[in-house]
């Protein structure tokens, strides 16, 4: 993030624009909006510029910008359309202590203009750092089209409202309230009339005074394979109504974003054969802040309930009398295998798939070997990298043919996203050579599509 963006404070402000053509006319238009005080300097300035100062909305001076113009001014733009002159009047700008905006000139601006949507005083910024104009026009109109107009008034008659609102406790007390006004009692008096507003905003505080605080909760979301789009509405809302948010090792930080920023984080996470949390340290932070009557989200990947220890987590909690519920994601098996373009399962195929876990070797050595080396038989392997040496020696020693396919899907449905395809006999080999960092998914049975395909028409035999 080159540019970060802020929301300047316009009131009893200078602004002051050198220019008086289209440029100058095109950033004026939203400069208007505030309450600044604005001061054009232009010899030959638009008949719109010299309207608006006839009515008194800007300070016209007509001629160039010289020294002195620009003292106690907040913002500068450099709006003349002319290289020589814009660099001029910028460094007049810069030695008498303005932020400086050149108009197409992004290199030399300190800060950049942002396209607008204006519902005042509900103001939404959209900014590309000058890389895509084009694509910040088309959010904007998205946003114009789906924010109502009414939306204004509700955050202006909620503004005039917040120091009665500040009799409720701080925190989440609050934020259900104003969730209720804007969501739902706001827009319904709206309906009625504006002059609803007020009396429903006064019988809504009155009722929010008198509940009783939530008790803790613990929310368990699927927090899926790492790409944001493919979490549910319903773990996105969970993280937006979160206090605190107890998250593993691959959540992607896109995923974390979505919390609220006022939310607490805990990093909880565990590497195989690797540093880990302690489940007893996890189980002893859902405890402690349900009691202290936090909503949590405990923010596991993939989904919560395949390979998460959740039963564990639930146990805990259940020990306490603290309630919770289970928000299903996206397993990384399913990810991964829509990324080869494969099925689960498939008629005349397999009737049956295998979820197992390379991180429980106990339990792994203890697997049914010799069902799953029969032709045709389907697994997707957890965590499998560091195991597949064993995988290996436990299918070949059980029957297992030595080109059944095997294919290892790194990093699924994220950007950086990996596929490695082999077979049961260079399994250990290629993974070694392909040093693969991240997580990774091990299919057994299942190759890409265009693979499984080709393998139909050239049999390996024939290959050979």
């Amino acid at each position: 993030m080159n540019h970060f963006p802020i929301f300047l404070a316009t009131t009893g402000q200078r602004i002051v624009l050198s220019g008086g053509g289209d440029a100058a006319l095109a950033k004026l238009r939203l400069l208007l909006k505030t309450t600044a005080r604005i001061s054009v300097f232009a010899a030959d300035p638009a008949p719109q510029i010299v309207a608006w100062a006839e009515a008194g909305e800007l300070t016209l001076n007509r001629r160039a910008l010289s020294h002195g113009d620009v003292l106690c001014a907040a913002l500068f733009y450099a709006a003349d359309e002319d290289d020589v002159e814009d660099k001029r009047t910028a460094a007049i700008a810069r030695g008498e202590g303005a932020l400086v905006n050149i108009v197409d000139n992004l290199a030399d601006s300190a800060f950049i203009t942002p396209a607008i949507v204006d519902r005042d005083p509900v103001t939404i910024a959209i900014g590309t750092e000058g890389a895509a104009p084009v694509l910040a026009r088309a959010i904007k109109a998205d946003l114009e089209e789906r924010l109502p107009a009414t939306l204004g008034t509700l955050a202006r008659i909620g503004k005039g409202f917040r120091k009665m609102a500040d009799a409720l406790p701080f925190g989440r007390a609050r934020r259900d309230f104003w969730r209720d006004y804007y969501f739902t009692t706001g827009p319904k008096a709206m309906s009625e009339g504006e002059e609803n507003l007020r009396p429903a905003l006064e019988t809504l505080l009155d009722s929010h005074l008198r509940k009783t605080a939530r008790p803790g909760h613990v929310a368990f979301v699927g927090g899926g394979p790492g790409d944001p789009e493919l979490l549910t509405l319903k773990a996105r809302r969970a993280l937006d109504e979160a206090d605190v948010v107890i998250y593993d090792r691959l959540i992607s930080p896109e995923i974390l974003e979505l919390a609220r920023r006022e939310a607490t984080m805990i990093d909880v996470g565990k590497e195989g054969f690797g540093p880990s949390t302690p489940q007893e340290t996890i189980n002893a932070l859902l405890i402690e802040h349900a009691q202290n009557g936090a909503q949590v989200v405990r923010l596991k990947s993939g989904d919560a309930t395949i390979f998460g220890r959740l039963d564990e987590e639930i146990d805990a909690i259940d020990a306490h009398d603290i309630g919770w519920h289970i928000v299903p994601g996206i397993t990384s098996a399913s990810a991964a295998v829509a990324a080869i373009g494969q099925s689960l399962t498939r008629r005349g195929r397999n009737a049956s798939v295998r979820f197992l876990t390379g991180h429980d070797m106990q339990g792994f050595a203890d697997h049914d070997w010799a069902a799953l080396a029969r032709p045709n038989e389907v697994a997707a392997i957890y965590m499998g990298k560091k195991s597949a040496r064993f995988v290996q020696g436990r299918l070949l020693m059980h029957g297992a043919e030595r080109n059944t396919p095997m294919t290892l899907i790194e990093n699924a449905s994220r950007p950086d996203q990996r596929v490695l395809e082999t077979t049961l006999d260079r399994l250990p080999d290629d993974l070694a050579a392909a040093r693969m960092s991240g997580p990774a998914l091990t299919f057994y049975g299942l190759a890409p599509r265009a693979a499984a395909l080709a393998a139909t028409e050239f049999p390996l035999e024939e290959m050979a």
